[in-house]
């Protein structure tokens, strides 16, 4: 069982070697993937610890950071966050887990990014035509992770991604899959997990139809033939991510936990998160805070705050409420709620 626990191991790293590989290219990718809103960092405990999260992991967050932590969990968890994000955009996460036993943890989660109805505007009507277009991006997943050994787990997320816009829209299919290896060293925990593998995507509909000459300089041919514009397809924000953490035991009642990742996405410049998680009165009130995107180039994130409260034994749940704090260099900071029923 040792030596196939080290097998999967040493098969995860060479994927994301090769991987990295793939993108070691001269030329700058930043900002050219689609569906970026699957790189918004998802729950305001994670956000609050600068998103160094995917080797702790042990709520059902772990379906967007790393869907091997699902395995950790002992009951059934049901989680909503929203956000107000940059210019009056919504961010909201829903997400289902489902311990079953020896079969491992089953769960299904949801993503929107909305915003409000916005006026159609031409050349001929700069200030609006008196109609309006909607925008949005969703993600529904469904997950499934198990414990390989006590020790060693592995997940896998599975997801459908759309894109919206008037009448247009773009699909995809990917997949996220991660590991957690708990050390036999002082606790350390170990991860490594690969995002948004997947499908390129390709804006279609009727806002690309078009009336078409095949042939302008011919007389008697058909004038009118409906046709569409190709657009581009466009990769999904692939990111490859090992992370460790620890926790420390200060007194009875109080502990404290350090975490961080390093990421290579493949539309920007690599990076780091770290942060920590601060437990108070046997995990009734938590501060945390942490750094976002240390060492990439002409980063817009930056420090993160956040505080949790648990409210243990109401009834037939416990009830978790979190907040988080993010500061941008440029844009307007954005702050985070979310809660999370135990039951």
């Amino acid at each position: 069982m040792l030596k196939k626990r080290y097998i999967i191991v040493a098969i995860t790293i060479g994927i994301m070697v090769l991987q990295s590989g793939t993108f070691a290219q001269g030329v700058t990718k930043t900002g050219t993937t689609a569906a970026k809103f699957l790189s918004i960092g998802i729950g305001p405990r994670a956000n609050a610890m600068g998103g160094s999260f995917s080797s702790v992991a042990d709520d059902a967050t772990a379906m967007y950071w790393n869907p091997a932590g699902l395995s950790q969990l002992q009951n059934k968890q049901v989680i909503f966050t929203q956000a107000d994000w940059l210019a009056d955009i919504s961010i909201n996460y829903v997400g289902l887990a489902l311990p079953v036993g020896s079969f491992g943890t089953l769960g299904i989660n949801a993503t929107a990014m909305t915003m409000g109805d916005m006026e159609i505007t031409t050349e001929l009507l700069p200030e609006g035509t008196g109609q309006k277009f909607s925008a949005g991006m969703y993600a529904f997943g469904i997950s499934y992770a198990r414990n390989l050994t006590q020790n060693f787990m592995i997940g896998a997320n599975f997801k459908y991604v759309r894109e919206d816009i008037s009448q247009s829209k773009a699909t995809g299919l990917a997949i996220d899959l991660g590991t957690l290896f708990i050390t036999p060293f002082y606790g350390v925990r170990f991860s490594s997990s690969i995002s948004n593998f997947g499908s390129k995507m390709q804006m279609r509909g009727d806002d690309l139809l078009i009336r078409h000459d095949p042939d302008e300089q011919r007389e008697g041919n058909n004038e009118k033939v409906d046709a569409y514009y190709a657009t581009e397809k466009y990769d999904l924000p692939l990111r490859l991510q090992i992370g460790v953490s620890r926790r420390f035991e200060i007194m009875p009642g109080y502990a404290f936990t350090f975490a961080a990742d390093a990421a290579h996405p493949n539309d920007n410049t690599e990076y780091v998160n770290v942060g920590g998680e601060l437990s108070m009165l046997n995990n009734m009130f938590m501060l945390r805070g942490g750094f976002k995107t240390l060492f990439m180039e002409d980063r817009e994130e930056g420090l993160t705050l956040g505080a949790g409260f648990n409210f243990n034994q109401l009834g037939y749940f416990d009830l978790k409420l979190d907040y988080s704090f993010q500061q941008f260099e440029y844009l307007n900071d954005v702050h985070t709620f979310g809660f999370l029923l135990s039951f």
